[in-house]
Parts: structure tokens; sequence; C-alpha cells
């Protein structure tokens, strides 16, 4: 994967798996990534590319805030999870 800065990446491994990140600089095989919440800007974590995958997103992150990167990110998790047909709901079971 060729992460290009302020391309927004879906993590596919580790317990951060199925969260929504944005690129914040790239080496080798290593993209750093963070989402505003638990790795801010100015901290990013180290994740391997074979564990991301691209997004047809990207953000400008220059002069980004931790607290607007975090609700850009949240709104693409929401609608991720309409587009996966999730509900919020225990659709089949019984209220007892």
């Amino acid at each position: 994967m060729n992460a290009v800065k302020g391309s927004v990446v879906k993590s596919t491994a580790g317990r951060d798996q199925g969260r929504y990140f944005v690129a914040v600089a790239a080496e080798d095989r290593f993209v750093f990534i963070a989402d505003g919440k638990e790795r801010r800007l100015d901290n990013p974590k180290r994740k391997n590319v074979k564990h991301i995958s691209p997004t047809a997103y990207t953000i400008d992150i220059t002069g980004m805030t931790d607290k607007k990167l975090k609700k850009l990110l949240s709104g693409l998790q929401t609608q991720g999870s309409v587009e996966a047909g999730t509900t919020g709901r225990d659709e089949g079971k019984e209220g007892f």
C-alpha cells in the first residue's frame, strides 16, 4: 500500500481493528496513523502497512486539530456501519 499523508485508512489487525485513522506520515513498511482520540496528531501510532486498508477518503491535515479529526473520523465510522447494514439492534431476539 502506498499511503499518502492525509489519506484515511481502516485498521485490519490489532486492538484497533475496524477503526478509521488518518495517515500522518509514512516510512518504508510503516505508516504513522492518528485518530484524534487515543492517538493524537502529535503522537501517532506506527502501524505496518499490511495491517491497514485504504479508503477512498482523504483529509487535509494542515492546521487540523485533534478535536476536528476525531469528529471527521467518527462520521466515517458511523457511515461505515450503515454501509455494512448494522442497525445497532439485536435482530431476531425476542424481548423477555
